[in-house]
């Protein structure tokens, strides 16, 4: 094979990458996914997507080893492949947020709207917590939270949080973060903070930033 060969099929498998990567549900999978391990069923079930397409998208991220899967019993469980996946994704959400006008005017139109201070940084968050300053709010599903989360951190989902707004301190910032610098859950739950006269801020980025970053992490259990 000559050269010029040799490099036209190496970029043939990064298209190939690139196109698994060319559906917006399946980017969606895999922000689901970077939370922790998870089946078919409650992928479909949290992406509102029929079971069957939800199947076929997560089959395209495996043949081309984004995810890997595994069975237990009936369920097919799916997992990221390793950290090299979450930084691609990054990258291009960092490129979109540059270079693309549409992307600008969502975030100016949505989340801006609910949100328009700056996020908290990870290191300052980190600070912060061992000075004991924050309440640190991780308004993920509870089997998200128990597969990883920040140390400290209390776990709220958004659809309790107004009904156990008591179980956060009225004397701290809270500080809230949820799967990934987009995520709704925690612009939400800052809205619905504010809106009951918190101080809430959000954390920049979500958990599978907060991981990538190597900072501390803890389990359920």
């Amino acid at each position: 094979m000559s050269n010029n060969s040799s490099k036209k099929a190496l970029f043939a498998q990064f298209a190939a990458v690139a196109r698994a990567l060319g559906r917006e549900q399946r980017l969606e999978l895999i922000e689901h996914i970077a939370q922790g391990e998870q089946s078919v069923e409650m992928l479909a079930e949290r992406t509102a997507m029929p079971f069957a397409n939800t199947s076929q998208h997560l089959q395209a991220l495996r043949r081309a080893n984004l995810v890997t899967a595994r069975r237990e019993g009936r369920q097919v469980l799916y997992r990221i492949a390793d950290d090299g996946v979450l930084r691609l994704v990054d990258a291009l959400r960092e490129v979109a947020e540059r270079q693309v006008a549409e992307v600008d005017r969502i975030v100016a139109g949505y989340f801006r709207d609910r949100d328009n201070l700056e996020p908290v940084p990870r290191k300052e968050l980190l600070s912060r917590i061992s000075e004991g300053l924050v309440t640190i709010l991780d308004v993920r599903p509870e089997d998200e939270f128990a597969s990883g989360h920040i140390p400290k951190a209390l776990n709220i989902p958004l659809a309790q949080l107004r009904e156990r707004l008591a179980e956060l301190p009225s004397d701290r910032e809270i500080i809230a973060y949820c799967r990934g610098p987009w995520c709704v859950l925690a612009f939400e739950a800052v809205a619905l903070l504010r809106k009951e006269g918190r101080k809430a801020r959000r954390l920049d980025g979500g958990f599978p930033e907060w991981r990538l970053a190597r900072l501390p992490v803890q389990t359920a259990g």
